[in-house]
């Protein structure tokens, strides 16, 4: 078997120059296919297009998403997509240090489970996507510089739209009104013992010790990459992120 070929790309994630990975078989095979059935789509309904792009954390969603929108801008036959993330309703700061969640039977902080579905404003987010359906409208972000909320950062203006986030086809009451919102949808599989190193390495390299990123995995983490694997709807594709860093298309 031939060693794979990735192809290194420059992009501009969350508000930070990052590169991303890719090999032209993924490009090719999986990302080009995938926008130019939103490209049809468009075409199809006569109006704004949203897509979702679903996976647990620590997957690059972000990153994919981004290379995406890269991908729609080089191919003049595409319809041009913007993509967004969901992190930006988060709840903000000041209003997670005021208010509570019950886990497990124990009422604790909100901050302490940032991240968590229960973190989210899915009233707002709901809100927002039914206005980007049909008008141009601002988008908030998450600013990973001050970790904290934006609101109205990005102005949409874009046919095709393409939301990535953990939980935007959750198998949950609060969520359904988000989930049945999307015209097209993606969820992308990973190994959890793949994704719970690269939480930790994450949190390391973001300054915590060895020993607190573990903790933090294991009371935190750990229910979220369980949570989206275990209790996501199905999507209209599904892909698969390998040990390597490539994607594969799971067959129906």
């Amino acid at each position: 078997m031939s060693e794979k070929i990735f192809k290194t790309y420059e992009l501009d994630v969350s508000g930070f120059k990052s590169e991303a990975k890719f090999t032209d078989e993924a490009v090719n095979e999986i990302f080009l296919p995938f926008l130019k059935t939103l490209t049809n789509l468009h075409g199809q309904l006569g109006r704004k297009v949203v897509a979702y792009l679903v996976a647990p954390p620590a997957v690059g969603k972000s990153t994919v998403a981004q290379f995406l929108e890269k991908l729609s801008k080089e191919h003049m036959e595409l319809s041009t997509i913007k993509a967004l993330s969901m992190d930006g309703f988060h709840f903000s700061s000041s209003y997670m240090d005021a208010h509570f969640a019950v886990v497990d039977g124990s009422t604790i902080p909100m901050k302490y489970i940032k991240g968590a579905p229960e973190t989210f404003d899915v009233d707002a987010l709901q809100n927002k996507i039914r206005e980007v359906k049909i008008e141009e409208a601002d988008w908030p972000i998450y600013d990973r510089n001050i970790h904290d909320v934006v609101p109205d950062a990005i102005s949409v203006e874009s046919d095709v739209i393409l939301i990535e986030g953990n939980y935007l086809l959750l198998n949950n009451p609060k969520w359904t009104n988000i989930r049945i919102l999307a015209d097209y949808s993606v969820f992308i599989k990973a190994d959890p013992e793949m994704l719970k190193k690269r939480l930790i390495d994450r949190k390391v390299r973001g300054g915590k010790t060895q020993g607190e990123a573990e903790h933090f995995y294991e009371t935190s983490d750990k229910k979220n990459v369980e949570l989206v694997l275990n209790n996501s709807a199905e999507a209209d594709e599904t892909w698969i992120l390998q040990a390597d860093g490539d994607y594969i298309k799971e067959e129906k």
